[in-house]
């Protein structure tokens, strides 16, 4: 037998050795989590808060101690333990909101909920014991029961919740007002000044009204450090029954008013957008190949790459929607195109 070959022998019981150890790791991965989601039970018993910084900061500081005597980087063992804490908060969240038992039976109906979020907020009420129904033009919700009709069927639920586009939100709080559903009716939506008109109608046929946007996409599970926004329109109690769903989990729960709002997400959402579309616009309209760039690039340009090419994998529709529909969009897309400008002279000028 060659040097190769007893070389290429013993790379074969190394990748096989490395893929036991492998399977050990994700081995405790899972027991870590089971632990964790005893201990997250544990401080439901003791009415204590899931998450505690202080004593995450404490198992990142053990861990980096360990590391320098397994001759291991630090940072690496950080980096892996954040995302077993991130992993373990995860369990512990799901696990208490599935114990929290909030929906105790009562009925829901998302008008949108084939939709990305419709189908996250469906599984999410679902999973603390209310009855979901699904209404929605693109088909049926496996698992949820279908109301094929929504606008003639009885709007008996306790709760609606709208989780359609936005202008197809505007026609459907329209409707709603004309029905009179005696439940808890929010929205979803990204912006809330191209609904006003719908809220109007709502109040004035005495419907109990009020706005909710989770700053967060349909790919979320750990809701620690997501905030979700509420938006009362008059009715403190129907925004006190949209907050209560939120309750359980560990999302930062914010109150403003509708204009405040849309001002704050023209840059939140409507500035971050415009930056990464039009990084991408230029570079795919460069003439540069993408994989030669990547083969030479900086930090800068991997981690703009990364959030740019999420951004593109979005539904444009819906980045169109928040940059038209906004009152007060037009603001940050000047400021850009100001920055811009001064950027471009600063370089012309040789300041």
């Amino acid at each position: 037998m060659s040097s190769n070959d007893t070389t290429r022998d013993r790379l074969g019981i190394l990748r096989t050795q490395l893929g036991d150890i492998d399977r050990q790791i994700l081995e405790l991965v899972a027991r870590r989590n089971r632990t964790a989601a005893e201990i997250g039970r544990a401080k439901a018993d003791l009415g204590e808060a899931t998450r505690n910084f202080a004593q995450e900061k404490a198992v990142v500081e053990r861990a980096r101690r360990s590391a320098d005597a397994l001759d291991l980087s630090p940072d690496t063992a950080e980096e892996v333990l954040l995302a077993l804490i991130r992993s373990s908060l995860t369990v512990q969240e799901k696990d208490r909101v599935q114990l929290s038992t909030t929906g105790g039976g009562r009925r829901v109906l998302i008008i949108g909920g084939a939709g990305k979020m419709g189908r996250w907020l469906a599984g999410f009420l679902d999973s603390q014991g209310f009855v979901v129904e699904i209404g929605d033009p693109a088909g049926p919700l496996i698992g949820f029961k279908q109301v094929d009709d929504w606008e003639h069927s009885p709007l008996d639920q306790d709760i609606i919740i709208v989780a359609a586009p936005m202008r197809a939100s505007a026609s459907v709080l329209q409707v709603l007002a004309e029905r009179a559903p005696s439940g808890v009716v929010f929205d979803i939506g990204s912006l809330k000044s191209p609904l006003r008109s719908g809220f109007d109608a709502l109040r004035e046929a005495g419907v109990r009204v009020t706005s909710v946007h989770p700053m967060f996409g349909p790919s979320t599970e750990l809701l620690s450090g997501r905030h979700v926004i509420f938006i009362d329109l008059g009715d403190a109690e129907a925004t006190a029954v949209a907050r209560s769903l939120f309750d359980s989990t560990m999302a930062e729960q914010v109150e403003m008013d509708l204009d405040a709002h849309d001002r704050l997400i023209a840059f939140v959402l409507g500035l971050s957008h415009a930056v990464n579309i039009a990084f991408f616009t230029a570079l795919a309209e460069s003439g540069e190949d993408a994989p030669r760039l990547k083969q030479m690039s900086s930090t800068t340009f991997d981690s703009q790459l990364e959030v740019a090419t999420r951004v593109a994998e979005e539904n444009p529709w819906l980045y169109y929607e928040i940059q038209a529909l906004n009152d007060y969009g037009a603001e940050p897309l000047r400021a850009l195109h100001d920055a811009v400008d001064r950027l471009q002279k600063s370089v012309v000028e040789g300041d």
